[in-house]
C-alpha cells in the first residue's frame, strides 16, 4: 500500500482556478512550517517568505507576471525569497526545496497552488520586488499562487524509465 506521503506527491498539481473562499491563517503558518523544514546548504537557511492577500497587491501581481492571470482570482500568493548574502550560489536550490515543501503541504491541506519562477528573469525579478518593496540583499525566486481549488486534476507521476540510467549513463 502506499503510504499518504507519497500519495500527496502524486497528488501535487498544479491549480490554476480557485474558488473565492480565503485560506485560513492556521493553514498558512502550516505551509510556512513545512516550507521551513525544508533542508538547506550548511542549515544556513536563506528564506524569507512574503504572504499576499491583499487583493490590490495579488492583481498588481497578477498584471505583471506573464504567466500570473490566476493571481487575479487566487486568495493567497507567497512569495519565496532568497538572502543571496547567507547562502551564496545555493540560495536558489534551498529555496526551490522550501517551495516544494510548501506546495506539497498545500496539497495536503486540499488546497491548490501553482508555481510561477520569477529567477532569473531579471525583468520578473525587477517588478516583483517593486511591488513587494523587496530589498536589494533579498531576491525573489517565484510566487506561489494559492486558493481552495476550482478545477480537479487526478493524482499522476511522471515516471519515464527512459530518464533511468543504472550505474553509468
Amino acid at each position: 500500500m502506499i503510504k499518504e506521503a507519497i500519495n500527496t506527491i502524486f497528488a501535487r498539481r498544479s491549480i490554476r482556478k480557485y474558488s473565492a473562499k480565503s485560506v485560513s491563517d492556521q493553514n498558512v503558518t502550516i505551509m510556512l512550517q513545512a516550507a521551513m523544514a525544508a533542508p538547506s546548504a550548511s542549515n544556513r537557511k536563506p528564506w524569507h517568505f512574503i504572504v499576499v492577500t491583499s487583493r490590490e497587491t495579488l492583481d498588481a501581481l497578477g498584471r505583471a507576471h506573464p504567466y500570473g492571470k490566476m493571481l487575479l482570482e487566487a486568495p493567497l500568493c507567497v512569495a519565496v525569497c532568497g538572502d543571496k548574502n547567507i547562502s551564496g550560489r545555493y540560495w536558489m536550490l534551498d529555496c526551490s526545496a522550501a517551495t516544494e515543501n510548501l506546495l506539497l503541504a498545500a496539497t495536503a491541506l486540499d488546497l491548490g497552488a501553482v508555481w510561477l519562477g520569477v529567477y532569473p528573469r531579471e525583468e520578473r525579478v525587477a517588478v516583483v520586488r517593486k511591488i513587494l518593496k523587496i530589498p536589494e540583499n533579498i531576491v525573489p525566486l517565484n510566487l506561489i499562487s494559492i486558493g481552495h481549488p476550482d478545477e480537479k486534476k487526478e493524482p499522476r507521476t511522471q515516471y519515464d524509465e527512459l530518464r533511468v540510467h543504472k550505474e553509468h549513463w
